[in-house]
């Protein structure tokens, strides 16, 4: 199948789902860098996920209760050679018909004249607001003269709803061409861990790792990294989200590295790996990371379908938690500790998240009071970890860090695939085994 296939194929079925809404889904804006220059572009994953288009400013609308060949329209920046020869080559409204699947295309200086012609007929308006202010004004006036009519007795959309809880369960399922994708990120993503890791040495710079892995995304045809690249030496990887990435590696110590790439179409790796910097873990270091493998290792085995993502979490927990009191740096009953949340001195996340065109995708992980259940097609992240430091109080009734554990941080995540048997570890080439984290 086709990529076009691919998006016609999922716009078919958003278009089932709306009865009789119309939908309006912006794309993306440039957003300002420092004065006049901007920052590469990134798409709306709701808008390039039915579309596949991949310029600025577009503005798709969707429209079920129209006949066949009417059902898809798009507003695009106009072809314009002047504009084109300062920000690169538009398609214009005439080629996205041809190129895109689009039923009926226009300037998007039309949209002001034409979205009350196009919202004619529909019984509600599906649009996010909050987003764009500029688009939500339109949206707003040409609604309030739609319902203005109602009064008088024309039909008119009586209601706004969000499309989300439509598109992010789509998009919570992966089928096998977003599986393959992702499968592609993260064997981009385990091969540079695989190849950083062997050229990191005492005395490097933490901005020199970054270079290696990024470089690596690019040669092998990504955009780029899928996210500000975490490359955090010693106590640097007690913060959760470190990306100063400028600290010289010491001897002695460990790295952390949190690193994956985006492909052309956005779909994202999602891989931490921890390893000694002089090839040879401490004590210390190796009781902390065989706990954090242990407790991955758990709550992999817990990606089944009937299981969620809570069940995920509490696995990996439980090997945490039980590990920290044989070790001392916690103690009293694990359960005790679990309930009244007496470890996030050293634990303090979730141990996972979904995965696809968002590094952190969208879906539901509850309905309610309800958790969704693991489902095959379903990609999630599970990555445990200890941040052993002195940034958090320690609770009342557990002990005090000694100095020796202190500036340790370890956090193992891999990229999971729910299948209908086993979970499929989709990031397994990068490796994580004691020994491999170790010169032989």
């Amino acid at each position: 199948m086709k990529d076009f296939e691919i998006f016609k194929s999922r716009r078919e079925r958003f278009l089932s789902k709306l009865g009789g809404k119309a939908a309006i889904i912006p794309a993306a804006s440039l957003v300002t860098h420092h004065s006049d220059c901007e920052y590469p572009f990134r798409q709306n994953s709701d808008f390039w996920y039915l579309t596949g288009f991949d310029e600025p400013d577009a503005v798709a609308i969707f429209l079920p209760f129209r006949p066949r060949g009417e059902q898809y329209v798009l507003f695009v920046q106009p072809s314009d050679s002047a504009m084109e020869v300062w920000t690169g080559f538009r398609w214009g409204e005439k080629r996205v018909v041809e190129q895109f699947g689009v039923d009926i295309a226009h300037s998007l200086d039309q949209l002001p004249q034409l979205l009350a012609h196009y919202l004619a007929g529909a019984d509600g308006i599906a649009f996010r607001i909050g987003k764009d202010s500029s688009l939500d004004t339109l949206v707003f006036k040409t609604w309030s003269l739609q319902l203005d009519k109602a009064q008088r007795g024309e039909s008119c959309p009586l209601s706004l709803v969000p499309p989300c809880s439509i598109l992010h369960n789509m998009r919570l399922y992966k089928d096998d061409y977003e599986v393959q994708r992702i499968r592609e990120a993260t064997r981009i993503s385990a091969e540079a861990h695989e190849l950083v890791r062997d050229i990191a040495r005492p005395g490097m710079n933490e901005r020199q790792l970054q270079g290696v892995i990024e470089e690596y995304f690019l040669q092998q045809g990504a955009r780029g990294p899928a996210y500000g690249s975490i490359v955090a030496g010693g106590d640097n990887a007690c913060v959760l989200h470190y990306t100063s990435n400028r600290s010289i590696l010491r001897d002695g110590e460990l790295v952390l590295i949190d690193a994956g790439c985006s492909l052309y179409d956005y779909y994202n790796g999602d891989i931490t790996r921890t390893f000694p910097i002089n090839g040879k873990f401490s004590g210390e270091q190796k009781a902390l990371y065989e706990i954090v493998l242990a407790s991955q290792l758990k709550a992999i085995a817990a990606v089944i379908p009937g299981q969620d993502a809570e069940a995920v979490h509490f696995a990996a927990l439980q090997v945490l938690v039980e590990g920290l009191v044989e070790l001392g740096l916690l103690v009293g009953n694990v359960e005790s500790i679990i309930n009244e949340g007496a470890y996030r001195h050293i634990y303090m996340h979730k141990t996972g998240h979904w995965l696809g065109l968002d590094v952190h995708d969208v879906g539901a992980y509850r309905l309610g009071e309800y958790p969704v259940e693991l489902t095959p097609g379903m990609v999630l992240t599970v990555e445990p970890g200890l941040y052993i430091s002195d940034r958090l109080e320690v609770p009342k009734g557990q002990p005090e860090i000694h100095p020796r554990w202190k500036g340790i941080g370890i956090r193992i995540e891999d990229d999971i695939l729910v299948t209908e048997k086993n979970p499929e570890i989709l990031s397994k080439d990068a490796l994580k085994s004691v020994d491999s984290m170790q010169n032989s």
